[in-house]
């Protein structure tokens, strides 16, 4: 059996480097968080309903947690629900 794959040494293996994430809502000062705007709050929810972290999105902790409030606010009014889609 030959391998066809080459083997590089370890110097030139491929890393991962995450490169750091501005808050969206940061650098665009017309953006804001309402709880109204369900397109906007649906993309920092998972498929599960819950609430991304900041690791994931790259808001600023200001941000995150205006949000976490407008995403309650919106399952509370009855904009999103409060499971996701799996879980109906």
């Amino acid at each position: 059996m030959t391998d066809q794959r080459r083997s590089r040494p370890r110097d030139e293996e491929r890393r991962y480097y995450s490169r750091p994430r501005v808050c969206q809502f940061c650098t665009d000062p017309n953006s804001k968080i309402d709880y109204k705007q369900v397109d906007i709050l649906h993309r920092f929810i998972t498929e599960e309903g819950k609430i991304r972290p900041r690791r994931q999105t790259g808001t600023c902790a200001k941000h995150q947690r205006q949000l976490a409030k407008a995403i309650k606010r919106s399952r509370h009014v009855a904009l999103l629900p409060f499971t996701g889609e799996v879980l109906r």
